[in-house]
C-alpha cells in the first residue's frame, strides 16, 4: 500500500484528494509542522528537502505535488483524472503550473519570508503583500483558469484537486473569497464531493 507523508491544510493534501478520486489504497502518515517533524533526522530518509508530500510507492519514494498527482492519473487512468485531448491536457498542466510557481509562492510569503531574505523587516514587507498578490491570483483563475464550475468545465481533473486546497488558504491570506463568485461556486462544487468529504473526516483540510 502506498503511504503518503502530509501535513494539514498543506498541499500535500491535494495528493490525497487525488488518491480518494482515483479509488487508490493508501496510509496517510502526518507530519507534524508544529513540532518540526519535517526537519528531523528521520524525515529526511524520507524527503531531504524537507517539505511534504512525499508517496512511498513500490518504486520508491516521490515528492513534488504535480508529479505525484501524474502518478496517480497513470497509475489509475479509470479515474479520468487526466484528458486525453492534448489542449485540454496542456490547460490543466497550465493551472497546476500557475499554481505551484505562482500562487502558492504568494501564499508562502505569508509565514515562509526566510526562504527568500534575511531581515526580518523584508518577511513583514512580504506578508503585508499576501493579501494583494493572492487577489491578483485570484482574479487570474476567476478570468483563465476556471472554464466552468471546474477547471475544464464540468469534467474534474488534476488541477481541480490542486486548485481546492489553495483556495482554502484565501480566507488565512486576508481574501474575501465573495469578491470571486467563480472560485465560491468551484468550491462548493468540490465541497459536494466524496473525496473532499473523506480528506476532511480525516482532518486534512
Amino acid at each position: 500500500m502506498m503511504q503518503l507523508y502530509y501535513a494539514p491544510k498543506t498541499i500535500s493534501v491535494a495528493v490525497a484528494i487525488a488518491l480518494e478520486e482515483a479509488g487508490l489504497d493508501y496510509e496517510p502518515i502526518r507530519i507534524d509542522f508544529a513540532a518540526k517533524e519535517q526537519l528531523g533526522d528521520a524525515y529526511a530518509q524520507i524527503n531531504p528537502k524537507g517539505r511534504v508530500p512525499a508517496l512511498v510507492v513500490d518504486g520508491g519514494i516521490l515528492t513534488e505535488t504535480g508529479a505525484l498527482l501524474e502518478y496517480v492519473a497513470d497509475v489509475a487512468p479509470e479515474a479520468g483524472l487526466r484528458p486525453k485531448d492534448s489542449v485540454l491536457l496542456a490547460r490543466m498542466r497550465e493551472v497546476m503550473f500557475y499554481l505551484a510557481s505562482t500562487m502558492h509562492v504568494n501564499h508562502a510569503h505569508k509565514l515562509r519570508g526566510s526562504r527568500w531574505a534575511n531581515e526580518r523587516s523584508s518577511w513583514k514587507d512580504m506578508q503585508k503583500m499576501v493579501p494583494q498578490t493572492m487577489a491578483a491570483s485570484c482574479n487570474y483563475i476567476c478570468q483563465s483558469g476556471l472554464r466552468g464550475p471546474l477547471v475544464l468545465g464540468d469534467a474534474l481533473s488534476l488541477a481541480d484537486c490542486y486548485l481546492y486546497v489553495v483556495c482554502s488558504w484565501l480566507e488565512g491570506d486576508g481574501v474575501d473569497v465573495a469578491d470571486y463568485p467563480k472560485i465560491q461556486k468551484f468550491m462548493a462544487t468540490m465541497d459536494q464531493r466524496e473525496s473532499i468529504r473523506a480528506v476532511t473526516a480525516q482532518g486534512m483540510l
